[in-house]
């Protein structure tokens, strides 16, 4: 039985299934004749379109050669596709978890990012990420690796076909000195570039503001062609909704903040102002 819902589980799913084929070198229908399967049914797992039984995702993955604990780590998130929260709680689901948030980044038409406390990992400078991975804990020769994931992901913004973004970023995330002066002396600037950009907004929320949604902690809402979705992380887990009633309430959430935050412009200024103030006590 297959389920008709792209969940972002779904789609993770496929993507690694995808991803093994191709490391092997194999078409589509190439695979689909060797599994005697018809190559549309494939195709719609592989998209995430109709989610895999996991005994389907084992069978795929021993054809392909895939052993241990890759083989292991996809059938075990192969799992409960259908259903509507995604909770990733253990090491091998957190690393599937992200490789579903580059696929929805990437066929995202917009991205709300609201951060009361760093600034949006899209628009983070190479020192920046790397200062925040350091400080972390994250082992010494994970930083490069990691950092160079996080700053591919900046092409969903930068690139050529660009995402809508918006990012609604805490006066806090703004006055926090990580990595030093220079370094974030230079992220704030790189937010100023950042926001002149014709798909780019900045909204600062100022600490004057009282409570908001925002203070509940980080989240983004993307924006894609099968429907919007959540993610939500913190240090021991991430989250993905994808129902209509949970997405409804970051939405509104986004709303609230949205409504208190300074404008664009007067973000703008905001930034100007505490980049002179950093430069003005160097």
């Amino acid at each position: 039985m297959t389920v008709n819902t792209r969940t972002p589980k779904a789609r993770a799913v496929g993507s690694a299934l995808r991803k093994a084929r191709l490391d092997n070198g194999i078409s589509l229908r190439g695979l689909a004749t060797q599994l005697g399967k018809d190559p549309s049914q494939l195709s719609r797992w592989e998209t995430g379109e109709r989610a895999p039984r996991p005994t389907d995702v084992a069978q795929i993955l021993a054809h392909l050669g895939v052993t241990g604990s890759e083989y292991d780590e996809i059938v075990e998130v192969s799992g409960g596709t259908h259903e509507p929260r995604w909770l990733a709680v253990t090491l091998p689901e957190q690393r599937q978890q992200l490789a579903a948030t580059l696929e929805v980044e990437r066929g995202a038409t917009g991205i709300t990012e609201v951060s009361p406390l760093l600034v949006p990992g899209l628009l983070q400078t190479r020192e920046y990420v790397h200062a925040i991975m350091s400080a972390g804990g994250v082992d010494a020769d994970e930083v490069a690796t990691r950092s160079a994931i996080r700053l591919g992901r900046r092409e969903t913004i930068f690139g050529q076909e660009p995402a809508t973004f918006t990012g609604v970023i805490g006066e806090a995330a703004l006055r926090q000195v990580i990595g030093g002066p220079k370094v974030m002396l230079d992220q704030l600037k790189h937010l100023l570039e950042s926001g002149e950009r014709s798909n780019v907004e900045i909204q600062v929320v100022p600490f004057s503001t009282g409570w908001h949604p925002a203070l509940e902690g980080l989240f983004a809402l993307y924006e894609t062609e099968q429907g919007p979705v959540v993610h939500l992380e913190n240090r021991r887990s991430g989250l993905f909704l994808h129902e209509p009633a949970d997405v409804q309430t970051y939405q509104q959430a986004v709303a609230r903040v949205r409504a208190v935050a300074l404008s664009p412009d007067d973000s703008s200024a905001f930034v100007h102002r505490l980049i002179n103030e950093m430069e003005g006590a160097r």
